[in-house]
């Protein structure tokens, strides 16, 4: 509970004092305190504004000698709600195009969101390192550059669009699956990704990508009720129990996406995402699944942007048209780049075990559950290899 008001709290603070290495050192401080009080103390009625009057006290214990910080901090009155637009604000502000993009979305992930190091690194496949040392020069150029707490004018919002749309992702992500600690999902950042990604459709209601996300946002979460079982393990795809499936919330998404397609006729990353996922959820049952279109879209969303791991979504909807060996050939291409990376190794161990090598399945399915994080998709390759 504690690091669902982080995010908000942080935006607050930089609104109010225009510096994230201050509002970040308060905001820890304040999570920090909670972690260690709460547990004893019992969680307060309203999780925020003990926050909120916890770093208010300790910016103000810690910043006396900083006149500029205490007469800002003392004119606020806490405890308070950030303004609803905060955060969709300040993401706009880290994607600023003094910023690298890596940096712009790591900063982004740790201030806005309120993610761990270890969670954005998890997120790009990197070290820990790298997300720390990303984090550090966006926070100086900021400083040395002197960029200001602000939305940008309205001719600079579409350079910055493509990185806010990402962050968003991300965000929705790491709350659909989660990549750190004991949960396997956070709900509530998969609530913030669906209200920034409608709050950004009202901001820029003629770009089509943004409306694509929110689709794709709104098709994962009409079958988040069958991807788990009664004792929270993970379901795969084709064992989902689909009477499950929200099926107004289906049809609702897919209208919007039709609609836009038509209007815009510009299709884009996040369309052709909520485009195949849109297929699966059509599909009445697994085996009605209309692979081939999958893999045309698949094709558009390569075209667009080429990823490893989109080309290893690719080979498992090529399983399906063309056999596991031509899947199989995909997969293995993607060893040098992929090799780290979980899902990399249990899609090999499926498409091994359906050509017979269940030796070779074993093991590849042992190699991903050391280097899978999440319970539930740790918990699902235990079965598995308990079942070989």
């Amino acid at each position: 509970m504690v690091r669902e008001h982080a995010g908000r709290l942080a935006a607050s603070l930089i609104s109010l004092l225009g510096d994230f290495s201050a509002a970040e050192d308060l905001v820890q401080d304040a999570v920090e305190t909670a972690l260690r009080r709460w547990p004893e103390e019992s969680i307060p009625d309203r999780p925020d504004a003990w926050l909120f009057t916890v770093a208010r006290r300790r910016g103000l214990d810690a910043l006396r000698r900083e006149a500029t910080y205490r007469t800002k901090l003392a004119q606020v009155q806490w405890p308070v709600q950030p303004e609803p637009d905060d955060r969709l604000r300040l993401i706009f502000i880290c994607c600023h195009p003094a910023l690298s993009r890596p940096a712009q979305i790591a900063l982004t992930l740790r201030m806005v969101c309120g993610l761990t190091t270890a969670q954005i690194a998890a997120a790009f496949l990197v070290p820990d390192s790298t997300v720390a040392q990303r984090l550090t020069r966006a926070k100086r150029k900021i400083a040395e550059a002197g960029i200001r707490y602000r939305m940008p004018p309205i001719d600079e919002l579409p350079e910055r669009l493509e990185q806010v749309l990402k962050v968003i992702y991300l965000l929705f992500n790491e709350g659909y699956l989660a990549s750190v600690g004991e949960r396997v999902h956070r709900r509530d950042l998969v609530d913030d990704a669906e209200w920034l990604a409608a709050l950004l459709v009202g901001m820029v209601p003629n770009e089509p990508e943004p409306v694509g996300l929110l689709a794709l946002i709104r098709l994962h979460r009409a079958r988040e009720t069958a991807r788990f079982d009664a004792d929270g393990g993970l379901v795969p795809l084709r064992d989902q129990d689909r009477t499950f499936w929200d099926g107004d919330a289906i049809a609702a998404a897919i209208a919007l996406l039709s609609r836009t397609a038509r209007a815009h006729q510009q299709p884009g990353p996040y369309q052709l995402q909520a485009a195949i996922v849109a297929c699966h959820a059509e599909a009445e049952t697994w085996a009605e699944t209309d692979w081939d279109q999958i893999v045309v879209l698949y094709d558009m969303l390569l075209y667009l942007t080429p990823s490893p791991v989109t080309r290893l979504h690719r080979a498992i909807a090529v399983r399906y048209v063309d056999g596991p060996a031509a899947a199989l050939a995909e997969v293995d291409r993607l060893g040098d780049v992929l090799g780290r990376y979980h899902l990399f190794h249990a899609t090999r161990a499926e498409l091994l075990r359906g050509l017979g090598h269940a030796l070779k399945a074993r093991e590849a399915d042992e190699q991903a559950l050391k280097l899978a994080v999440n319970p539930a998709q740790q918990a699902l390759l235990e079965q598995r290899l308990n079942w070989a």
